[in-house]
């Protein structure tokens, strides 16, 4: 019994070493099968004495026949590929060419029906941002018309407790539209790496110390509405040995380890504890970094999602009392960063919360 279909096999590969079934091969037996007919019935008219205009013409007539049925095979697929080709230039992505053929057609016909793949995703991937990013600004901005329709109707008081609740909602603004610009800047390319070599310990301390800061200040400009913030998770630093060092971009290192940190904080159970870790990689100046927490965790089948743009994980509500969430950009944006490095960033077995793994080459050694 077959195991299944046998896999296809790529553009330009031969048959055993030869194509038997390629444009090539077949123009080639159209010539041959051409040239047999009319030497057959040359012979023919020797032998039983037939007038030789009688023979050409059975001759043209026969191979007339032999190139339409050819050329009908060629021209076929080719009128197909062109339909689906206009079908595609006016964005229906849906149509495919059928791939039923072993010569150049056929691998034409797998090219193009890749490219139709590739263009479907990219237009549903434009689709799912756009209602993304529209979702995301809805919230904050009806939350500040809200606030300025009530101050200029009467309803409330242009008090510091209303331009607070104000300033929270431009904040909130702000901090989507400046992650949406970095996360444009790293998909073209135009954010350059500044790789310098650096001491892993102040440096994280400083990244954590400002995260601490950070809170501080949401704290008190929470205070007036009663809204309840993350003050209350400790963040615990853990660098071995002490004097370790690194190479990689500090500031692009900055927003891999703040959005870590950021959405571990989101995640945690009041009173946590959030560890930031950092170990010597495989290569000289590389960086392990560790990011854990003690909230509900990841599931395992969502592991390969939580870098992707907008994605909260099967988590929809962050495990501490009067979180938003965020916009669901700050992994995506620590991916990229992460990638920017030729490093790697992915979530990693934890008996508890969760683990979030990042590796950075450094300086490979060249073998000798």
């Amino acid at each position: 019994m077959s195991d299944g279909p046998a896999p296809r096999r790529g553009p330009g590969e031969p048959w055993g070493g030869v194509r038997p079934f390629s444009i090539k091969t077949k123009l080639g037996a159209l010539v041959v099968i051409a040239v047999l007919i009319t030497t057959g019935l040359s012979v023919n008219a020797v032998r039983y004495q037939t007038e030789l205009r009688f023979i050409m013409v059975f001759s043209m007539i026969a191979t007339l026949l032999v190139t339409q049925f050819v050329a009908h095979s060629l021209t076929a697929p080719l009128d197909e590929m062109n339909t689906v080709a206009r079908s595609i230039s006016q964005g229906d992505y849906t149509r495919r060419v059928k791939e039923n053929r072993r010569d150049e057609l056929g691998d034409l016909a797998e090219t193009i029906n890749l490219m139709a793949d590739e263009l479907e995703a990219q237009d549903q991937q434009r689709k799912e941002l756009v209602a993304n990013v529209s979702h995301e600004l809805r919230t904050p901005i009806a939350g500040l018309r809200a606030v300025l329709e009530n101050v200029v109707d009467g309803i409330a008081e242009a008090d510091p407790e209303t331009m607070r609740t104000a300033l929270k909602q431009t904040e909130r603004l702000g901090r989507l539209v400046e992650t949406l610009l970095d996360l444009s800047r790293l998909d073209n390319g135009v954010v350059p790496l500044r790789l310098r070599r650096f001491e892993v310990w102040p440096y994280l301390s400083g990244v954590l110390k400002e995260a601490n800061m950070v809170a501080s200040a949401r704290r008190g400009m929470a205070s007036g509405s009663g809204s309840h913030t993350r003050t209350d998770v400790h963040l615990h630093l853990d660098v071995s040995p002490p004097e370790l060092t690194a190479h990689a971009d500090p500031e692009r290192l900055h927003q891999v380890v703040a959005n870590l940190i950021d959405n571990a904080i989101k995640h945690s159970p009041a009173h946590g504890r959030v560890t930031v870790k950092a170990r010597r990689g495989a290569y000289p100046e590389s960086l392990e970094l560790e990011v854990l927490d003690e909230g509900p965790g990841i599931p395992k089948s969502e592991w390969h999602k939580v870098f992707e743009r907008f994605n909260r994980g099967a988590v929809r509500r962050p495990h501490g009392p009067g979180s938003d969430g965020g916009t669901g950009l700050g992994l995506a944006i620590a991916r990229w960063a992460v990638d920017l490095h030729g490093g790697h960033i992915g979530v990693a077995e934890s008996d508890r919360g969760c683990r979030i793994l990042v590796t950075l080459p450094g300086q490979p050694s060249v073998p000798s």
